[in-house]
């Protein structure tokens, strides 16, 4: 798996799971949500992107927008 299907493979389960979370305990569970976009659109225009540094570490081949 490549590090560019990781990174949203991972934010989409992070996503789904705020989602759940607000539902069956807090809505403040959104805020997680929110989170998780706002660091997607800062990592497509400033190509930094931590979780895209974790997967690289644990041996994920580069694919083409993390590097």
């Amino acid at each position: 798996m490549s590090i560019d299907r990781a990174v949203m493979a991972f934010a989409g389960m992070m996503v789904l799971v705020s989602l759940a979370l607000s539902q069956l305990h807090s809505p403040y569970w959104l805020l997680f949500t929110a989170f998780v976009g706002l660091n997607l659109v800062q990592a497509s225009f400033t190509g930094f992107c931590p979780a895209a540094m974790i997967f690289k570490r644990l041996g994920c081949k580069a694919g083409t927008a993390f590097s």
